[in-house]
């Protein structure tokens, strides 16, 4: 476990060592850092923690309705006290993805294998595959898996009598689940159910044994179902709810060649190939490499009398079918084959998963075949004597030399705009009476995190701000699903000027309509982090409210005239 944990610290080294800068996917990291600030402050101030009104003004954001991980933000508030949301953030990745395999590690070792050595490789692959770095880009609510090798040890083992006991304690394993990332709970739950299916057609005698687990999920269902009762209204009912996802996805599927190609972040991997057999960086979750398929084929066929074996490897045939969506390509092109996701892409639950991260659910299946051949091969000697050695030593070269051209790279990161001292030092508080907004430029719509949201992370949510990178609904009336805060005029034209350079005509409708976006975003001052996205936004910014004043190296417009 220890290894796990060096391993963590490792991956993030070059997080650690330049806290100034950011991942590649630099969205998700400033999504999250608010998030952990927000779950802060809630526990600080005894707030709600599904709901802030901090960010998005002045409609607020539902918290619970997208990635607020609180359970980790509200567990680990004091941390995030004394230093702040981007070294708890780190410290997250870390523990994720060594806590990961640490709970691997235990299941394998203590319900499918005898060898701690074979449980051991197993549990680093679980924590550190491919797919798990990927994600590792600040996706913070899929990475955190811990909780899944205990819910299947309390949920799966034998009759022991006591159902109640695990009944209760497999409700409150789901309930934390559902704070850790809804998304990985229903990704246990649909590996389950077909992994089930399938062990039940190997073995069908097997299904007088599913008493326990009937006897565990009626008491887990019902405690589960209090703890969570008023949180997940909450999400789908509550202020800010929405309906659907603000993105089709049937266009975040892998490509068949993505599955024996290394990813980007594997030291044998390239930044040229990944980038078009997935729909991004934080989204490679196959890329195990053929030698690992072939490796695994081999396991499935020298196992195959075993019901587990045929069980997992059935489970990892459907939902690597399933990642690659509604149409499979191969090499990036279409083959016009339609993908078996196209069959249950309409279905509930379903319907709103991203293909692509159906993939991880084959990396705990490959660590299991993996620790099944290891733990077979180690059983040999006292199986059949002395002359087994040759073969231990043999499998167990195989699995390092398949596994070595994936181990993982530092995660890469890239400089960061600094907040701007008018911010960080507070100066902005004479400009802001209580009720009013900081007004972060440029407000970017759509699926971008903003400057507003970025400062107030950094602030500890010092201030209020419109805007923000998160789901919620389209307006008051239309509760679909849409990134970010609905369109005003203001924000439309500026998010325009920032990514084309080019400075619109000014006149008196655009500034009356800056007027009325100001008012209703209650604003009070409109600060540009020195020269952010560049000087057209500067220049068209003078031309909608007049000459701004650079204070602490920030550009600061005092609106309080015009929004009165």
């Amino acid at each position: 476990m220890l290894g796990y944990l060096v391993a963590g610290v490792a991956v993030t080294a070059r997080l650690w060592r330049h806290l100034d800068r950011m991942v590649l996917t630099d969205n998700d990291q400033i999504l999250f850092e608010w998030m952990l600030a927000r779950a802060a402050q809630a526990v600080r101030h005894l707030d709600n923690p599904l709901y802030s009104s901090h960010l998005n003004a002045p409609d607020g954001v539902n918290l619970m309705a997208n990635t607020s991980v609180l359970g980790l933000g509200i567990p680990l508030a004091p941390l995030t006290w004394a230093f702040g949301p981007t070294v708890t953030l780190r410290l997250i990745i870390v523990l994720a993805l060594a806590g990961t395999a640490a709970a691997w590690y235990l299941l394998l070792s203590r319900r499918l294998v005898s060898s701690r050595g074979a449980a051991a490789v197993g549990g680093l692959f679980c924590g550190f595959a491919p797919g798990m770095i990927s994600q590792a880009t600040c996706h913070l609510h899929m990475i955190s898996q811990f909780v899944v090798p205990a819910i299947i040890a309390v949920a799966l083992p034998s009759a022991d009598g006591r159902t109640v006991r695990r009944g209760l304690l497999l409700g409150l394993l789901v309930a934390y689940q559902v704070f850790l990332g809804e998304e990985v709970l229903a990704f246990l739950v649909l590996a389950l159910g077909v992994f089930c299916l399938a062990y039940l057609a190997a073995r069908p005698g097997a299904v007088r044994r599913a008493g326990p687990l009937l006897g565990r999920l009626a008491v887990a269902a019902p405690t589960a179902g209090v703890l969570l009762a008023y949180p997940l209204w909450f999400q789908f009912r509550g202020p800010g709810s929405y309906q659907g996802m603000p993105f089709s996805t049937a266009n975040f599927a892998l490509d068949v060649a993505s599955y024996t190609s290394m990813s980007r972040q594997a030291i044998t991997g390239s930044d040229a190939v990944p980038g078009l057999l997935s729909p991004n960086l934080s989204e490679e979750s196959s890329f195990f490499g053929l030698s690992l398929i072939v490796l695994a084929a081999v396991v499935v066929v020298w196992q195959w009398r075993r019901p587990l074996v045929r069980a997992l490897a059935a489970t990892a045939v459907v939902f690597a079918a399933l990642s690659l969506g509604t149409e499979i390509r191969f090499e990036h092109r279409d083959t016009g084959i339609p993908g078996p996701y196209r069959l249950v892409s309409e279905l509930p639950v379903l319907d709103l998963v991203v293909p692509s991260r159906l993939a991880l659910i084959c990396v705990p299946v490959l660590a299991i075949l993996l620790a099944i051949s290891l733990d077979t091969v180690y059983r040999l000697p006292r199986l059949a004597g002395g002359g087994a050695l040759p073969v231990r030593l043999l499998w167990t070269g195989a699995v390092v030399a398949v596994l070595l051209p994936l181990v993982p790279t530092p995660l890469r990161s890239k400089p960061a705009w600094p907040v701007p001292d008018f911010v960080a030092s507070g100066q902005w508080r004479s400009y802001v009476p209580p009720g009013r907004t900081l007004v972060a430029v440029p407000p970017t719509s759509g699926g971008e995190a903003t400057n507003g949201m970025y400062w107030s992370a950094r602030t500890g949510l010092a201030f209020t701000t419109p805007g923000g990178y998160f789901i919620g609904p389209t307006g008051p009336a239309d509760r679909q699903a849409r990134w970010g805060a609905p369109d005003r005029p203001t924000a439309v034209l500026l998010d325009r000027v920032a990514f084309t350079g080019d400075i619109p005509a000014v006149g008196p409708e655009q500034r009356a309509e800056a007027v009325d976006d100001l008012r209703y975003w209650r604003a009070a001052v409109v600060v540009q982090g020195g020269l952010t996205r560049g000087a057209p936004v500067k220049e068209t910014l003078d031309r909608l409210l007049g000459p701004g004043r650079f204070i602490a190296g920030a550009w600061v417009w005092d609106v309080r005239p015009l929004t009165g």
